[in-house]
């Protein structure tokens, strides 16, 4: 008798399909054993055999199916793929369980989120045993951050419960060292600090021993080494000489090598220098040197008259920050090609607009912004840090259209609970506390981008797309705002807002800044969706996660569409791992290849016109890296610098694959004797694709 349905978790019968057990097994197989699935067909036969003789008289469950696939594997000697198969299976229960705690249907964990969750996020003992789940976590952190309103006599039960239902749906979530620590003992709440490095070995070392103690509580800190003499210089308290910038952030490395980040988070920074220091040609190359710097991410500030002199072709003088006296003339294209090929070789430097970032400065009588946080989207004064949260867009399509009312919802929602972040926080230095209580900057974005255009039907790649970038970001930027207004009304202004560019537009404004765009790393996968405004970085891939072992994951949306066109099966999803990428395959429509992008796939000027489209409406600055091809030339690489310039973008980022020996991201290098696929480590999500580069999510 052959069996014709199944019973399922919740009780229903349904239609039995083999073809789901032949997926899983050959899923499994490419996991573990990185071998195509032509073996699943014969031992799904087997399973179908097996559940045929034990279930001629009733139906069979779908644990009984799971069963079954296990004990056909243990009897063909396919012992490791059974464990896999039984560890994943075990992880899917883990998560059925979580959500039953809810009492409500989120979150939607993946496997992998899971285990980012209980690697690195939900609380330990002293044993390092785990002590809360994912719904405890955010009911924590609800807690923690709602607490704030009673300080402005409010009563914080409903925002407690507001703060925790958009989380636990994974429609908005904070920065990591939120939710690490908000309601705990340690309570550093900030991801993004910047801190001033002066001309003297007591600055220099100061810094150091202050960013030790702002990266042990899982923060990344930016620094303007531009201040400091060149190498060669005089010391005139030792007669001496200087050893110059570089040398000195060699020290930054080591100590950030150190520490790690708590243990939690890779320490982080962001190494920047005016392009018109002495040492700047020392600086765009240092990153060429394999393991130099390996914990710095490095960008060099361009001025306007640098600009100007590379359009003309003209010479710009280097100057001596000691003594402000000019040292040398340098031609201006050819730093700029140096910076270009510099980039296509590392990935580093990247450019920082700096005269562009300053023109947008909201408080500008504090003094000029010389350095941002580790990726380059949060430009700040010395001393001064700032939260961040991002909202997850795929969560705001609903049949096919983006609810408005419920992004408005979520953004008025998220700019209170990151205004209440800057009151519980704990920070790590007074000055730290002093500057971001006067200037109360907050940073909320977005991710799930590319997964909200998919929701929509809408290729990346696209004049279409970059309409909807500015329209959405044009739509949470002026909600943000509004909502800072009412705060300020309410609780009262940041104390510099009578030195900001708005107090002449708005009676009240409780944060100098309110957007931001940042790099959504974790968080992106906690929330299962894509990273920041990032394309997709793989349709099909392998996933490394713990003790060598492998997840096979597929985007889910795209599974719901091959289902429903009828083109789905395991063979095509190994297929496609091979690169990461449909294009090349036929059997996939050519209006799904349009929808379903990756980013090696979008030629560069879309990533950076996209950047510039979202960098319109956002208060600070936008997070994005220009994916390019192995075979990318270096003049790829200077046009994509020159548009970011003409597009007004605040800076730019390239990665060009294949460039740095430290990659996450490894596209056809997981190898078999015949077959390649491609790979990321756990927490990849997309954008930069290197161990060195943070992300606040």
């Amino acid at each position: 008798m052959s069996i014709t349905k199944i019973r399922k978790r919740d009780g229903r019968i349904v239609e039995f399909n083999p073809e789901r057990i032949r997926n899983a097994i050959h899923k499994a197989f490419v996991a573990v054993k990185l071998e195509d699935g032509e073996k699943a067909e014969r031992l799904t036969r087997e399973v179908v055999r097996l559940l045929e003789e034990r279930f001629r008289e009733k139906i069979p469950s779908v644990e009984d199916a799971q069963d079954a696939v296990i004990e056909v594997l243990r009897k063909n000697g396919f012992d490791e793929v059974a464990a896999e198969y039984q560890a994943y299976r075990k992880r899917k229960e883990e998560i059925r369980r979580l959500r039953a705690q809810l009492g409500i249907e989120e979150p939607k964990l993946t496997v992998n989120a899971l285990e980012v969750l209980k690697r690195r996020y939900l609380l330990k003992d002293e044993n390092e045993r785990i002590i809360e789940t994912p719904a405890q976590m955010f009911r924590r952190v609800a807690r923690a951050i709602a607490k704030v309103d009673r300080r402005y006599g409010e009563d914080p039960k409903e925002s407690e419960q507001v703060f925790y239902e958009m989380m636990a749906r994974l429609e908005f979530l904070p920065n990591s060292p939120t939710l690490f620590n908000a309601g705990t003992r340690l309570g550093q709440l900030s991801a993004c600090f910047v801190l001033p490095v002066e001309d003297s070995l007591d600055s220099i070392f100061t810094a150091v021993k202050n960013m030790a103690l702002i990266e042990k509580s899982g923060g990344g800190v930016g620094f303007d080494f531009s201040r400091l003499r060149p190498k060669g210089d005089i010391v005139m308290s030792t007669k001496g000489v200087a050893s110059g910038p570089v040398s000195f952030m060699k020290v930054f490395d080591v100590a950030t090598e150190v520490i790690k980040a708590g243990g939690r988070r890779r320490g982080a920074m962001m190494g920047i220098l005016r392009v018109d220091h002495p040492d700047i040609l020392e600086f765009i190359t240092a990153k060429l040197q394999p393991g130099f710097l390996q914990n710095f991410n490095i960008s060099v500030a361009v001025t306007d008259d640098f600009m100007k002199a590379v359009e003309e072709d003209g010479e710009y003088w280097l100057v001596n920050p000691r003594n402000k006296e000019k040292t040398r003339k340098l031609k201006a294209r050819e730093v700029w090609e140096l910076m270009a090929r510099s980039a296509w070789a590392s990935g580093d430097p990247g450019v920082l607009f700096i005269d562009e970032v300053n023109r947008h400065n909201p408080t500008p009588e504090l003094g000029r912004i010389e350095a941002t946080n580790p990726c380059g989207e949060q430009p700040l004064l010395p001393y001064e840090s700032c939260n961040l949260g991002s909202i997850n867009l795929s969560r705001m399509v609903e049949n096919g259209k983006i609810n408005w009312k419920k992004l408005r919802e979520t953004v008025r929602n998220a700019v209170h609970f990151l205004d209440n972040v800057i009151d519980a926080n704990k920070y790590p230095l007074k000055e730290i506390e002093r500057t971001t209580k006067a200037n109360r900057k907050i940073g909320l974005g977005v991710m799930g981008f590319a997964d909200m255009l998919i929701k929509l039907g809408i290729p990346y790649n696209s004049e279409q797309a970059l309409e909807l970038a500015e329209k959405l970001m044009r739509f949470i930027d002026e909600e943000a705002h509004k909502k800072s207004v009412e705060i300020g009304e309410k609780r009262g202004s940041f104390p510099n807002f009578d030195k900001s560019i708005w107090k002449d537009k708005y009676k009240a404004m409780r944060n100098a800044t309110v957007t931001t765009i940042a790099p959504t790393g974790t968080i992106s996968i906690i929330a299962g969706c894509s990273s920041g405004i990032e394309p997709l970085f793989a349709i099909s891939f392998i996933r490394n996660v713990l003790d060598g072992t492998r997840l096979f994951e597929t985007n889910p949306l795209f599974e719901i569409v091959a289902k429903e066109r009828g083109f789905y099966d395991a063979g095509l999803l190994e297929e496609i791992a091979k690169t990461g990428s449909m294009q090349k395959i036929d059997k996939v429509p050519e209006d799904v290849k349009k929808v379903f992008v990756t980013a090696l796939d979008i030629a560069p000027e879309w990533h950076v016109r996209m950047q510039a489209s979202f960098q319109k409406y956002t208060d600070n600055a936008v997070s994005k890296t220009v994916n390019m091809p192995f075979e990318a030339t270096v003049e790829d690489v200077r046009k994509v610098f020159e548009l970011a310039w003409r597009l007004k973008c605040k800076g730019i980022t390239v990665f060009r694959y294949g460039s740095r020996p430290e990659q996450v991201l490894y596209v056809g290098e997981v190898k078999t004797a015949e077959k390649t696929f491609v790979a990321a480590e756990s927490e990849y999500a997309g954008g930069c694709p290197t161990k060195t580069c943070p992300f606040p999510g």
